[in-house]
């Protein structure tokens, strides 16, 4: 959800409201989404150096790749089941070392690595070198590392060795679990749709069967969950006020205003943020923090620069009060873990998004969506097709061309413990 500036942008970095990436070029074809390493040269551990910036444009701008609820996702991870079962037949995988490593690297982690790359098909052939860290497998460790929902980096980091640790019986369930989910909300290659993938942190549109842009986005905490459903997105509100939730009055914004209340500053000021009784504003110098007082105001943020809500939400009928929006700071879309909201999801390069619903709208185009932007102006716009969303948790499932994608069970709904939630 929505977030309120700096504390509230560390209070509430993605606090939602309950009340009213230069992409890389590999990302534009399906069949390279995925696999997006045929032009590398030789490497070279010299070169492999942690890349932070490359992390973060991975992270922030998603590959588009197959839908996650295509209806080929059906048989190809009924195949993918199989397949798992005959690795778990077979004893699984080896462990890996918690040793980093990256290409140059020598020894039994690295012989540990490739074994565990072969067994899962990552590593398309046994090397005549096993404990090498060569080419093929570096290749192999990022082919692992983007199905798992990680930046193909190549390197071993904390995150990747616990990702590769997770066993071949776990990852079985996981598919089986993931089965019924996917046969339950698979669509037609005929719709129109957006999905809300939460575990994947990823937001897709998608039309004809293809993922027209895909998006990073921001999910809510382990303590509050964005909640799955279905509904129609219906309109958009350009440059909209923010107004507090009770979640966020009670949990963030009143303690905030007791410790800087104590400190003498006032956090109404700091935030710029306007209380109001029976629709009066008040004079926020006035207000007792630590009285009754506090919990019976309500509190609005104007539309500019530092409203969390950023320039544009995306609105559809719902029971929880959530929505999309965009984020006055994008920086956490350039991170792996991105569950910090209070349950509404934030949007990475939502001006994409919203030309895509606002499509059917005559005079709409992605430049004026970004004038909106621009422009600063309030505006509601109500759609003329409104478009079927969907937030669904899809842990594991497979593609058409036979990769098997997992990302983390950040919500710990499949019935796995806790393995499939840390890295």
């Amino acid at each position: 959800m929505a977030n309120m500036a700096p504390r509230l942008v560390g209070l509430a970095v993605g606090f939602c409201v309950l009340s009213t990436m230069s992409a890389p070029a590999l990302a534009n074809s399906p069949t390279q989404s995925w696999n997006p390493f045929r032009s590398e040269g030789a490497s070279s551990f010299a070169r492999t150096s942690y890349d932070r910036n490359f992390v973060r444009r991975w992270e922030a701008n998603p590959p588009r790749g197959y839908p996650t609820l295509g209806k080929a996702n059906i048989a190809a991870t009924k195949a993918a089941i199989a397949r798992y079962g005959k690795i778990v037949k077979s004893g699984g995988w080896p462990r890996v070392p918690k040793v980093k490593l990256a290409a140059g690297s020598n020894g039994r982690a690295v012989a540990a690595l490739h074994g565990r790359l072969l067994k899962s098909g990552h590593l398309r052939g046994a090397s005549y070198y096993p404990s090498h860290f060569d080419y093929a497998l570096e290749k192999a460790l990022k082919r692992f590392q983007a199905s798992n929902g990680l930046s193909p980096t190549g390197r071993t980091d904390k995150r990747t060795i616990a990702a590769l640790n997770i066993s071949a019986k776990t990852r079985l369930r996981q598919l089986r679990k993931n089965l019924g989910r996917l046969r339950a909300l698979a669509k037609s290659d005929k719709a129109r749709y957006v999905v809300v993938n939460v575990p994947a942190q990823q937001i897709e549109a998608v039309e004809g069967g293809r993922v027209v842009s895909r998006h990073a986005g921001v999910v809510g905490k382990i303590d509050r969950k964005t909640p799955l459903l279905t509904a129609n997105i219906h309109e958009l509100n350009f440059n909209p006020v923010w107004r507090l939730p009770p979640t966020v009055i009670r949990e963030d914004l009143i303690p905030t205003g007791r410790r800087m209340q104590r400190q003498k500053k006032d956090v109404l000021v700091k935030y710029g943020i306007d209380a109001y009784s029976g629709g009066r504003k008040l004079n926020s110098r006035k207000i007792n923090w630590n009285s009754s007082q506090p919990y019976n105001l309500s509190y609005r943020q104007e539309p500019g620069k530092d409203n969390p809500l950023g320039f544009v939400k995306i609105n559809f009928h719902n029971s929880y009060s959530v929505y999309l929006h965009d984020t006055s700071s994008d920086r956490i879309f350039g991170r792996n873990f991105r569950a910090a909201s209070s349950g509404c999801v934030r949007v990475a390069n939502i001006e994409t998004l919203a030309a895509f619903l606002l499509r059917s709208n005559k005079g709409w185009n992605k430049r004026r969506v970004v004038a909106m932007k621009k422009n600063g102006k309030t505006k509601t716009v109500r759609l003329k097709r409104r478009t079927p969303l969907h937030m669904v948790y899809i842990t594991a499932w497979a593609t058409e061309d036979g990769v098997v994608q997992f990302r983390r069970d950040i919500y710990r709904r499949d019935g796995v413990g806790a393995v499939a939630a840390s890295y």
